[in-house]
């Protein structure tokens, strides 16, 4: 791996299809954004969220039994609440 300063620009080169090149272009044009920065900051926002979802978190004992009284304490009763509730799906409307 090539070592660099963390916020010094390097390239990354990729082989694609006319057809995804077309797509990207296509959505980033949409959103008024360049090639590269479309690709980038969609990779990052995949990246992350790859990251994200396997992050293991280690804390002890003290630590978790307060975590799991807040995840099993009941939500207060409020109006919101009550609406939300009786709000029905959009897939059984």
């Amino acid at each position: 791996m090539l070592h660099t300063q963390p916020n010094e620009a390097i390239s990354i080169n990729i082989r694609t299809t006319l057809r995804q090149r077309d797509l990207i272009d296509q959505a980033a044009k949409r959103l008024g954004r360049s090639r590269s920065d479309f690709m980038l900051d969609s990779a990052c926002r995949e990246a992350e969220d790859v990251l994200l979802d396997q992050r293991f978190f280690n804390v002890n004992d003290v630590v978790f039994a307060k975590f799991k009284a807040l995840v099993d304490e009941p939500l207060p009763t409020t109006d919101k609440l009550r609406r939300l509730l009786k709000t029905k799906i959009p897939w059984d409307k």
